[in-house]
């Protein structure tokens, strides 16, 4: 027999390797349907976790393949009384439609048999007596063949509802509305036999108004036609709420020209491989990610980036699919396709946001689970003291109560409160080029207080040029550096080997390169062993500096250059500095972040001098400067321990192990670098006002949870006792219900119209 520790390490081996699943989900209608499900497929053996969205209706499943499969979880929900199907498989746009227009079809149906109901219940209050009631319509046996469609009919998917959820145990939005409509449904049905029994003279009545039995066929039928109204406006207005989504996926281009054997193909875009050649007309879509082989244009990414200014592309760039290219022929050469596109990758990082659940919302899961019981508690308790204390033997009455209790308490905007707002949240910041790829990070970075910047590529441009050589032969020594950094994807090194090529230097082929993070690279060319990058990685290799020009390298680094030492063989061979501009919105960028209350702090490998330098031109008053990439971790961690909220900033390879370790970690670059594995944020412009963006719009979106979240606990609150008072007719309660539920996905809507401060 197995130990339990041998279990353990079992289970903790099934839950290691894990794949993920995504699925669409039918059937839910409140937030205990969203916990039910959550909870039944997290105790499926071989689960890591799962997440369920209740606005967005979808699940997300971590698991390991070999000890489940997705077509077991498709069961299990099954088995929940619910579907679940795969999202690869499934069509989600024409089944939701589908599913609207059903529902639309059900209300008008609902609202034609109700309102000669509603005509009924008017007409009975002393003040409306003016108003006429067909003796057709006062008759008990016609409200009843009025009531029954609806009842069973319209209102059939609440019993059905109801009936999978007391069978697995639990209570959902189904068993109030069931409970509630049936007990006035049967209650009237039973006063109609009884006054059939007693001749059937006389029309019925309201509380003693009229004589006749007391009949609630109208509020059956009106709340079951209210709440259908509440979820089809819901429905809609969560349709709202996605818009990012589906306003990105429109931007994908539908048809590509392919160029072969000279001449032009029309192709369906699944068709368009990697290496095709693609012909792109002036006011065309750009079709898929790729590089520039003819022509010059400029192209309008601010669709996907947010960059309001189009940018000018020749010959060598690089260009995004989905962007708009704005004049000028263009041939270019694709090199990413389908899935692996810049507007594929957005897509699936802001479908991940919208999924996933922010932290917040524990607090309504844990009361939605239990919330459900409770009121059906309260309801029945209301209704006993009613019945025995308050009007006693008056039935009636104490089930009127009752379901003004059931009908005010249905959870539903409880559950939409926080998913609404990380939905309409995430979509907005994705359309200002900001992806947060969880609800955590998304509430995580409104608590930020100190921000933490690279220096290359974050507050400069990250594209240096060459400067300075300072060396007995320079071009010599150029060529060799040269040809060792043009194997390097440091920007720095780029300037160092573009700006040799400027000179005309032929570089040759270097025979090995290594890259020291931190220091620089070691490479052989020519058979000569180079080392090119900081003062340590030449004392690290033992390197005598005292021939090095110290007065030379403090001139060039106090003019904001970084300067690079070179040795070569083992003997110091020279100075070669370039020099990075600062991005023109980086200053903008630094006193809009002080603004906001955020310490600005920069830390770099860069030697002191320059980054000082730096620093002082866009304001950053903390610099620490010539630190590795683990140094920048600890400062991080240094940081932390002083009770900051830390959020750090670079490119996302040299500064991945500070990514890792901030709060929150932010990659900023362009749109083709929005898969760094380690950042919480991607930022697709290269604009550091980016940042201040994401902590605006989370601080808006935890700001709008909160209010969603405090009305949704303030309308039960406030629902429930006024109901048991018996202040609360059971239609208003339903009106009531149905608009908490919408009026949460209104106001979390009103995050998409959001305007952030512009820097002055």
């Amino acid at each position: 027999m197995q130990t339990s520790n041998q279990r353990d390490i079992d289970q903790a081996a099934v839950l290691a390797a894990t794949a993920s699943a995504d699925f669409n989900l039918e059937g839910m209608t409140c937030a205990a349907c969203a916990n039910r499900i959550e909870k039944g497929l997290g105790r499926l053996p071989g689960v890591a976790k799962a997440t369920v969205n209740f606005a967005m209706e979808t699940a997300h499943v971590e698991y390991n393949p070999t000890a489940v499969s997705p077509n077991d979880m498709e069961r299990k929900v099954t088995q929940l009384g619910y579907t679940a199907v795969q999202k690869s498989e499934a069509a989600p746009q024409s089944g939701a439609k589908d599913r609207t227009t059903a529902q639309r079809n059900r209300l008008f149906l609902s609202i034609i048999l109700s309102l000669p109901l509603l005509w009924t219940m008017v007409s009975h209050f002393a003040w409306l007596d003016w108003i006429y009631l067909p003796d057709v319509l006062a008759n008990p046996w016609t409200q009843l063949a009025l009531a029954t469609p609806v009842q069973f009919y319209i209102g059939g998917p609440f019993y059905i509802g109801a009936f999978k959820a007391l069978r697995n145990r639990s209570a959902n939005m189904d068993v109030l509305v069931a409970l509630g409509t049936s007990a006035a449904y049967f209650y009237s049905l039973y006063e109609t036999i009884k006054w059939q029994n007693a001749g059937g003279a006389a029309m019925h009545g309201h509380g003693g108004m009229m004589e006749g039995p007391q009949l609630y066929f109208e509020t059956s039928a009106i709340l079951i036609t209210l709440v259908i109204m509440g979820k089809l406006f819901e429905a809609r207005a969560k349709g709202r709420s996605s818009q990012a989504i589906q306003s990105l996926m429109k931007l994908q281009a539908k048809t590509a020209t392919v160029l072969q054997d000279g001449e032009e193909h029309v192709l369906p875009i699944e068709q368009v491989s990697v290496g095709d050649v693609l012909l792109v007309k002036p006011g065309d879509s750009i079709p898929v990610d790729g590089v520039v082989l003819d022509g010059r244009s400029s192209v309008d990414e601010s669709m996907l980036t947010g960059e309001s200014m189009p940018v000018d592309v020749s010959v060598g760039d690089r260009v995004i699919g989905a962007s708009l290219n704005r004049n000028g022929m263009l041939k270019i050469r694709a090199e990413k396709v389908g899935a692996d596109t810049a507007l594929a990758q957005i897509i699936k990082v802001v479908e991940d946001a919208q999924s996933s659940k922010a932290p917040i919302q524990r607090l309504a899961d844990v009361i939605s689970g239990v919330f459900v019981p409770i009121v059906v508690a309260i309801a029945a308790l209301t209704s006993v003291i009613w019945f025995v204390w308050i009007e006693p033997g008056h039935t009636a009455k104490a089930l009127e109560i009752a379901i003004a209790v059931l009908v005010i308490a249905c959870p539903c905007a409880l559950g939409l409160a926080t998913p609404t707002s990380v939905m309409a949240g995430s979509g907005r910041a994705a359309e200002l080029g900001v992806l947060f790829k969880g609800g955590e990070h998304l509430e995580q970075t409104h608590r930020i207080d100190t921000v933490v910047l690279d220096k290359t590529g974050t507050v400069t441009n990250g594209k240096p040029q060459l400067t300075d050589v300072v060396a007995e032969h320079p071009n010599v020594l150029l060529r060799l550096v040269g040809a060792a950094e043009r194997l390097s994807e440091h920007p720095v090194a780029e300037a160092i080997a573009a700006g040799a090529k400027a000179r005309g230097l032929m570089l040759p082929e270097a025979e090995q390169f290594e890259a020291l993070p931190g220091f620089g690279i070691q490479a052989v060319v020519e058979g000569h062993e180079l080392l090119v990058g900081a003062r340590r990685l030449l004392e690290r290799f033992d390197v005598d500096l005292t021939t090095a020009d110290s007065s030379a390298e403090s001139s060039l680094e106090a003019q904001g250059k970084t300067v690079m030492l070179a040795a070569v063989d083992g003997r110091f061979a020279g100075l070669i500095a370039v020099a990075d501009t600062v991005k023109e919105s980086s200053r903008e960028a630094v006193l809009r972040l002080r603004s906001l209350g955020i310490q600005v702090r920069m830390a770099t490998g860069d030697n002191e001098r320059t980054a000082a330098a730096i620093a002082q031109q866009v304001g950053i008053e903390h610099v620490i400067a010539g630190v590795l990439p683990e140094q920048k971790a600890a400062e991080i961690q240094r940081l932390q321990q002083l009770g900051h909220k830390v959020a750090m900033v670079g490119d996302g390879i040299n500064d991945a192990p500070a990514l890792a370790a901030a709060d929150v970690g932010i990659a900023i670059g362009t749109g083709t670098d929005v898969a760094v594995e380690t950042s919480d944020v991607a930022l697709m412009r290269g604009d550091l006002n980016g940042i201040a963006d994401a902590i605006e719009l989370s601080r808006a979106t935890m700001r709008n949870i909160r209010q969603n979240l405090f009305w949704a606990l303030a309308y039960n609150a406030i629902g429930i006792p006024i109901a048991a008072a018996g202040l609360l007719a059971p239609w208003v309660a339903g009106a009531a219900m149905a608009a908490s539920s919408v009026s949460v996905v209104l106001n979390a809507l009103r995050l998409q119209r959001l305007r952030l401060r512009q820097p002055s």
